[in-house]
């Protein structure tokens, strides 16, 4: 059951959410526009292009992306320079970009779900752990780069 609880996971099961509420429950509601469009692509390529750039680090540091993991290096590098979660920042936009592409508007309250999802399963946890193996390290780090942008 451990496979179930990742962020992916959860990006899939809120976006397929989504996609549920504007083929079915639309409403008549609707924000159909083209910078709508062109806000929901910036969304949606922004996350991966962030999601790339994070795993890109983690590999270079031969460190776990699995959140339920210890890591074994504090990545500070790159894109965790401006933020110390950009995959779930990434998931985050990802889904707000799929909400506006599909024109799922009722379902644009599931992104601060998504966020209070993503800080009580993954975030709290993970920099619980950071701040007990890394100590000082993590403590300056978490002092000069913030939580999500």
């Amino acid at each position: 059951m451990k496979w179930l609880d990742l962020p992916p996971v959860w990006l899939m099961v809120f976006a397929a959410c989504a996609w549920w509420q504007a083929q079915n429950l639309s409403l008549g509601l609707s924000l159909a526009h083209p910078v709508t469009m062109l806000l929901a692509g910036l969304l949606v390529g922004g996350g991966i292009v962030l999601a790339v750039l994070a795993v890109m680090e983690f590999r270079k540091h031969k460190t776990t992306i699995i959140p339920h993991q210890d890591a074994d290096t504090l990545i500070q590098s790159g894109i965790f320079r401006r933020s110390r979660n950009p995959i779930y920042l990434a998931d985050v936009m990802i889904l707000a970009g799929l909400c506006l592409y599909w024109d799922a508007i009722l379902s644009l309250v599931l992104v601060p779900l998504l966020v209070w999802v993503l800080e009580r399963r993954f975030i709290v946890p993970e920099e619980y752990r950071l701040r007990r193996k890394f100590r000082v390290d993590f403590a300056r780090y978490a002092e000069k780069t913030r939580r999500w942008v």
